[in-house]
Parts: C-alpha cells; structure tokens; sequence
C-alpha cells in the first residue's frame, strides 16, 4: 500500500502543516533559515567533518518502532524494519553501506550554509524514515479514505516528534539535483526526469523524480573513500555518470580511492565549470511529510553543447528506475522535459512527483533568471 500510495499519503501526512514550514508551497519541510533567499554557487557551501558525533537517541528499535512489524517466526517480531524488508519485499538495490549523517545546518548572513557531518549508514533511513512512511500508511488504511490518522495511531512517528530536528534521530540525506540542459541561442531550456522502479528501490519508490539522486555517502565502504568523497560535486558527478549515462557504480574504489582529476568524465565537468559552460547551484535542503527522508536541493545548468557532449546518448533506464521523455530535437534526439510554467506546474500540482523534486523544480522556476542568464 505505501508503495501504492506515496503520493496521497504524503498529501495526508502534509496536511495542517504550517506553510511557512513547506519549501515553496511542495510537501517538503524546512525550516525557513535550511531555503536561501537567492542560489548559492555550489562552491559557497561549507562541509566540517565531526570525527566523535553523539549517538542519535532514536534508532528505530524502539518500542513504538517495533510495534508495527511483523512476526519473524516463531512468534517472535522483527527487531528492526530493514530486516523485515530484507526477508519479505528486498528490493534490487539493497546494501548497509556507509553514508555521510547530518549533524547540523548553519547559515551566515551572506547566506552561505556550513553543513556538519558525522558517520552515518542507510539503514538508519530505512529503519527510521521507511518505518515511520510505513506506520503512517497502516494508520492510514485504519483511518479510511480521505479520514485524518490521529498521532496516537502513529507512536513511533509521535516519538520522533519534530521530523527537522538534526539531534534526535540520525539524519542520512540524499542529494536530489535538477539537470538543466539550457539552449541560450535558441531560448530554450529542458530538464531530465525520472521515474523509480518500486522494484528496484527501498524508498520514493512509484514516483517521478529530477535525476540524477543519490545518497551522500562514499563510493564504497573502504576507509580511504571516506575523506576522498566527503564533496558534495564530487558525489553529484559520480551520480550524473551512473543515472545518465548508465555506467556502473562499482568505481573500483574498493581497492584504491577514485582519482577524480584522472577521470575523463569528471575532468570534462571541471572545465565546463571553469569556463562558465557549467554552473552548479545550492537551493537549500529538506524533509519529505510522509517518509522524514532528507534532502539536499542542487541545480546543474550544462549549456547545450557540454550537455550534448557529456551525454551523446542518455540512458533509458538506470538501477532505480527508467527516464522520462517528454520532447525531442529536430533530429530525433531527447531532450528531456521542456522548462517551462506548463510543464513545473503540470509535474509539481498534477503528477506523483517526489516532494523534493517538486521543490526543485518550483525553486529553479523562481530562480531561472539567475540560473539560465
């Protein structure tokens, strides 16, 4: 039923909601300080690294998490919800793998944020965020179409309380980034989008999403990655490669840490970006109403000719899911979803459109001067 219904069940849990605590009136939550005003350059935003971070309280393994599961045998309950996943409804991409955990957000007063990290893994999202989505639609299902779920038929997610507090449970974020092929001779702008395979992925799965989106986390588990992909664009790279192109994940970072600067795809993104042919921004970060998963909200603008060089061929399908095309050139070639009022209104109020890509796109619309000058 979750996967079914993500997209109704996301507009119940968001109801009553304050707008003031929505990312441009989307079911994405922020606090007001997490949005800037105006994009910041990529560049701008700051990473710490916390070596010893203290432990979230809220681990999913609490009474009120477990309540919910289901036997295992024997009479006895799963202890935690990615086990339960794990024996009744693994989907394709499943893997504890390392990720960057965020421990807190600060702006200046130029705007600019500083992002502090810790060490964090993908099940806590599982366990956590996953369980919690999964608590509200069983209460959900009780409640009846269309009827308010009352907090004390959610206890693990009345536990978590406030779903923007950085302390109580370990916040794991994905970065969702629009990728904007922009035509500045034609006037022209399009945008790739995806749809997630509920077969393939544990979470947002029988949504529309921008791509490509990824976990933050280090290429593989090894320890040399950890500081060597503690970079935000470094991490979108390897995610533009992977969704876009279709090339695999396995980086062979297991042996030895990727050397960015050595690799063609990455060196041709560098120079794009020094030459200005490239821009890369940061629209602010936040969390999904039903599932209290995190993101981070970027924007690629690749004027045409880099975004025509880098992606000669952009995959029809990928790990999560298969792209949407929605317009192509005269030649016959994709050129993904027109950036247009028509289509950011038709994808963010009409369609099942994840709650932070549906931000992005109405962030990036609010923004297209500064983004597509």
């Amino acid at each position: 039923m979750l996967n079914r219904s993500r997209f109704e069940l996301t507009q119940r849990a968001v109801a009553g909601v304050p707008e003031a605590l929505r990312v441009a009136g989307t079911p994405l939550l922020a606090r007001p300080e997490w949005i800037p005003d105006r994009p910041v350059l990529l560049d701008d935003v700051q990473l710490e690294w916390v070596e010893e971070a203290a432990p979230a309280p809220i681990t999913g393994r609490e009474a009120s998490a477990r309540a919910s599961l289901p036997m295992a045998g024997g009479g006895v309950a799963f202890e935690r919800y990615a086990d339960a996943v794990e024996a009744l409804a693994r989907p394709r991409l499943y893997e504890n793998r390392q990720c960057y955990r965020l421990l807190d957000v600060d702006h200046d007063p130029a705007g600019a944020p500083r992002l502090r990290f810790g060490r964090g893994s993908y099940f806590d999202v599982i366990d956590i965020c996953e369980a919690s989505a999964h608590e509200f639609a069983a209460a959900a299902a009780q409640a009846g179409p269309g009827g308010a779920v009352p907090a004390v038929a959610t206890p693990f997610r009345a536990e978590i309380a406030d779903p923007m507090d950085l302390v109580r449970r370990s916040v794991v974020p994905g970065i969702s980034t629009l990728t904007i092929r922009h035509d500045a001779e034609a006037g022209t702008a399009s945008f790739v989008l995806h749809w997630r395979d509920p077969a393939k992925v544990a979470t947002g799965g029988g949504l529309y999403q921008v791509m490509p989106v990824g976990m933050f986390q280090p290429s593989a588990d090894a320890p040399w990655n950890e500081a060597n992909d503690f970079d935000l664009w470094r991490s979108i790279a390897r995610e533009l490669s992977e969704e876009l192109l279709g090339s695999s994940e396995d980086h062979g970072s297991g042996t030895r840490a990727i050397d960015y600067d050595g690799w063609p795809f990455y060196a041709a993104l560098r120079e794009a970006r020094r030459a200005g042919t490239a821009r890369v921004f940061w629209l602010g970060l936040g969390m999904d109403a039903l599932t209290f998963v995190c993101d981070l909200l970027t924007v690629v603008v690749l004027d045409a000719a880099v975004f025509d060089g880098l992606f000669p061929e952009l995959a029809s399908t990928n790990e999560e899911g298969h792209r949407v095309v929605d317009a192509e050139d005269d030649t016959g070639r994709s050129v993904g979803v027109p950036f247009r009022a028509d289509h950011v209104e038709r994808l963010t109020e009409r369609e099942h459109m994840q709650p932070a890509g549906a931000a992005l796109l109405r962030l990036a619309w609010r923004h297209r001067e500064t983004l597509l000058p």
